[in-house]
């Protein structure tokens, strides 16, 4: 049987800048942003900054950090895999990335028929129910 694609990765130069904010924040977790203030981006935060709902949708790890969505942003990008990258630039006012000079940004590519079928086949978990 095929392997299930991830919902969401990252690009080296996202995991490598995710390892040092985790020496200076602890660990770390992302919400992908629906919009408003600072738009459509990954946040990231310290375990414990953010408080994920219940209808919040589990993506996946990035070298253990935790990825969400919002319900309603999960069915935007749900035929997608999202690819979390770092480039120059300000990150959101709340993100830990925000005053580095580096922010974090979300890229995607379209999952194949084959590969939505597979996925279309796993649960998805839900904000709380996800951090158990």
């Amino acid at each position: 049987m095929p392997a299930i694609p991830a919902r969401v990765s990252a690009t080296g130069a996202a995991l490598e800048f995710l390892q040092q904010l985790r020496q200076k924040h602890g660990p770390l977790m992302f919400f992908q942003s629906g919009g408003c203030c600072d738009g459509s981006s990954p946040m990231c935060y310290a375990i414990g900054d953010f408080q994920v709902g219940d209808a919040d949708v589990y993506l996946g790890d990035l070298d253990g950090a935790p990825f969400y969505i919002g319900a309603d942003q999960f069915e935007y990008w749900k035929h997608t895999q999202l690819i979390i990258d770092v480039v120059a630039g300000n990150g959101g006012m709340f993100s830990v990335d925000n005053g580095s000079g580096r922010r974090f940004l979300s890229r995607s590519r379209l999952f194949s028929d084959d590969e939505y079928a597979l996925l279309a086949e796993v649960p998805l978990l839900l904000g709380r129910q996800a951090a158990k």
